[in-house]
């Protein structure tokens, strides 16, 4: 694939769009983002504030620990930091800096300010709606699709931001609708590594960081930490064994350190951190244990990242389908090319590791997500090995269909189409305590 052409300009587009610097669970962080913009619209700290999220923000925002508020949870913490301590100028940064007096003022805020929290009455997936009052005045932001798509800035009757929204489609990003598993390993393969490596580098450094933090302390379940212990044996006698458990368990790590409180930020992928890393980590890991040159492991992670994305364009930013899972299937692919595999191995390897996981549900953003990272790198990995082995899934067994792109939309087609009405049940399950 040649620099000038355009689907290659568009797959660097597609790369830079999507491995965003974010701290914490993305949910949460755009909810923050949200209530910072509306704080700064009206311009002043309110005395009341409204917060109208899609079922799946509610999901994924309920459970999890908000960076730096003192170990608060849910959607009026959320807010509360963004309206209290947020720069919205740094987006899905917006809270990587608040001192110890703001985190008081964020306490202070929720325990005198009623936050009121309603599930929007829009037809959209990701929708979160937040208006603050002062009085009389107020101010309105909207943020639809995306983290940090914000469609409706509204002061006092005046709309001063408004963008058209027809659907859930993601009009303002590149069309990813001409991405194939081909196209991605020939672009992976032969890309100018200057049109990548900023971007790369951040990743590296910042995923293998909070995974490294996450081995390092106490964080939510301890997954990481569970794994390399109880496979003390297999981490003695090194090899293969030892080289899949460590990348499984930094994975998770990394995962439950973001879960569960911890300031530092993560590159995130299709709008999830645990994905990002997920697509990551893993790779990082065998690429310094194979002691491969840095060429290659930038090589290796923009196939796992684009195949990550590509796999998860059709099911959408949030479902009741856990995007680790393809995550953890990119991943694999991402170890396989660093193992020599070609097109036909990554291919394999991509239907092999889909057809094992396939359903695992998304129950919202928590510290069980670094046990399904675990096993969905594990997946990723097996599907490379299976292949070697010459054993595969071929159409016909259960979703597989013959053909790998035809296998990426079955799969899109369960999390979207048909785990619906299971992503309307969970929610009730999780709100009903």
């Amino acid at each position: 694939m040649r620099r000038s052409d355009i689907q290659y300009q568009d797959c660097v587009k597609i790369l830079k769009e999507e491995l965003l610097p974010a701290m914490g669970c993305t949910e949460p962080i755009a909810v923050a983002y949200c209530a910072a913009v509306a704080r700064k619209t009206l311009g002043e700290a309110p005395d009341r504030v409204v917060v109208e999220a899609s079922g799946n923000i509610i999901k994924n925002v309920k459970s999890v620990i908000v960076p730096n508020t003192g170990h608060l949870r849910g959607i009026p913490a959320a807010a509360a930091a963004g309206i209290m301590a947020g720069n919205p100028d740094k987006q899905l940064e917006v809270i990587a800096q608040v001192s110890e007096t703001q985190q008081g003022d964020i306490r202070t805020f929720m325990e005198a300010v009623p936050i009121q929290v309603d599930i929007a009455s829009s037809p959209l997936i990701f929708d979160i709606i937040i208006t603050v009052y002062s009085g009389q005045a107020y101010a309105k932001v909207r943020i639809a699709n995306h983290h940090t798509n914000i469609v409706l800035i509204e002061k006092n009757g005046q709309v001063l931001q408004s963008s058209e929204i027809k659907d859930d489609s993601e009009s303002d990003l590149t069309d990813r609708s001409f991405l194939s598993v081909e196209l991605i390993y020939g672009f992976a393969d032969t890309v100018d590594i200057e049109d990548v490596r900023q971007v790369l580098d951040m990743q590296i450094d910042y995923n293998m960081a909070i995974s490294e933090e996450g081995l390092k302390n106490d964080y939510g379940a301890n997954i990481g930490t569970v794994l390399l212990k109880s496979g003390r044996d297999v981490m003695e006698h090194g090899g293969e064994p030892a080289l899949r458990l460590k990348a499984r368990a930094m994975a998770a790590a990394g995962s439950d350190a973001r879960m569960n409180g911890c300031g530092l930020p993560v590159i995130i992928n299709s709008g999830s951190g645990n994905q990002g890393i997920t697509a990551s980590v893993p790779v990082i890991v065998y690429a310094r244990a194979m002691d491969v040159s840095r060429e290659k492991l930038y090589r290796a992670l923009v196939l796992s990242n684009l195949l990550g994305i590509h796999q998860k364009t059709p099911i959408g930013r949030l479902s009741a389908y856990c995007g680790a899972v393809n995550a953890g299937a990119a991943a694999g692919c991402g170890i396989a090319y660093l193992k020599g595999a070609d097109l036909d191995g990554i291919i394999h390897t991509l239907v092999n590791a889909l057809a094992i996981a396939s359903g695992v549900v998304c129950d919202g953003a928590k510290a069980s997500c670094a046990g399904k990272i675990a096993l969905a790198v594990d997946n990723g990995i097996l599907g490379y090995e299976m292949y070697l082995e010459g054993q595969q899934f071929v159409g016909g067994d259960g979703i597989v269909k013959k053909g790998v792109e035809n296998m990426i939309a079955s799969v899109g087609r369960l999390g979207h189409d048909g785990m619906a009405e299971t992503d309307r049940e969970i929610l009730r399950i999780m709100i009903s305590d």
